[in-house]
């Protein structure tokens, strides 16, 4: 997954891999992340991984680099690949991201998701209402339409709000930012994936009046307000997600 949106409108189907280097690459990643490789531990040797997933090991070999590059995985001549601990995975990787998605729900994991949210995103809605342009309000007003009428179709209700977000983080003119967009997504897919698994459309009113609030905010060059609006979506989608937890 590396296009904004990918993992949300995956959230209808779960989309699968569409060759067998992603597949391996798949199947390792959320492997790690599930814990079915435990952290520390060293992975079956090439030729059985190369059995086991069909596969050459050039293709393995590939997948490996790529993991290796996300900081799950680690390869060393005469040990063999090793799978890192936490503290070295790369958690702003939109991918590594996503495959928390398919891991048990984890209060701790989210609630550290949604303290780095509360750090940036109303950073980015202060800077928003003092660089904001008439096309990125335009856009804002359109996406919050959107999601006015998008309400019986939940996908698509997530998918107008999590494209709200970003345009806030282009109109604040930050880079770094507009890069954390794999937090901001992997939160709305928490919040929004109850609702879209069992198509509950009258449960998304309650998220329109939050942000048609910061729209207006943005939209008066109110830095304050901006961020006050932009910590009230942020709690209430946090509140959402971990209702999760607790149900699971």
């Amino acid at each position: 997954m590396s296009e904004p949106g990918s993992l949300l409108r995956s959230l209808s189907g779960q989309a699968r891999p569409r060759n067998f280097h992603s597949h391996v690459i798949h199947a390792l990643g959320s492997g790690v992340i599930a814990g079915r490789f435990a952290q520390g531990s060293t992975l079956p040797g090439d030729a059985e991984l190369c059995d086991q997933f069909d596969v050459s090991r050039t293709v393995l070999r590939e997948a490996i680099k790529t993991l290796e590059a996300k900081g799950l995985l680690e390869s060393r001549p005469k040990v063999g690949t090793r799978v890192t601990r936490k503290n070295h995975w790369n958690l702003f990787d939109p991918q590594v991201l996503a495959w928390h998605l398919e891991a048990a729900p984890d209060r701790d994991f989210l609630k550290h998701l949604h303290d780095v949210r509360m750090a940036l995103e109303p950073l980015a809605a202060a800077q928003a209402a003092s660089f904001r342009t008439g096309e990125q309000l335009r856009l804002m007003h359109y996406w919050l339409r959107q999601m006015e009428t998008s309400q019986r179709e939940p996908l698509n209700f997530c998918l107008a709000d999590f494209e709200l977000h970003l345009i806030i983080a282009d109109a604040s003119r930050n880079p770094f930012l507009r890069a954390a967009y794999g937090v901001i997504e992997l939160s709305h897919a928490f919040a929004y994936l109850p609702v879209i698994a069992t198509d509950a459309p009258q449960s998304l009113e309650a998220m329109i009046e939050p942000h048609r609030v910061l729209v207006t905010q943005i939209e008066r060059g109110e830095a304050q307000g901006a961020t006050s609006a932009m910590q009230a979506v942020i709690l209430l989608d946090q509140i959402t997600a971990l209702h999760q937890v607790i149900d699971a």
